[in-house]
């Protein structure tokens, strides 16, 4: 039996954090919302739930690990 082209695989632990947008860039959520929000104002809880894009710099970590966005 004759063994098959090895392929990469998506990293399921990045599609779920990570998508890109239609013009390419990552968006993520960001972080700090998840717990101690009593703590935080409402303006402070507002614009952590906005998301964030990627900075350049991880880009090329997080679409290479994305193989089909």
């Amino acid at each position: 039996m004759a063994k098959g082209v090895s392929r990469s695989k998506t990293r399921k632990a990045v599609s779920k954090r990570f998508k890109i947008s239609a013009s390419g860039k990552v968006k993520t959520s960001r972080a700090g919302r998840r717990h101690l929000a009593g703590s935080k104002n409402r303006k402070r809880k507002r614009r952590l739930a906005s998301p964030k894009m990627l900075s350049d710099s991880d880009l090329g970590k997080v679409k290479e690990n994305l193989l089909f966005g």
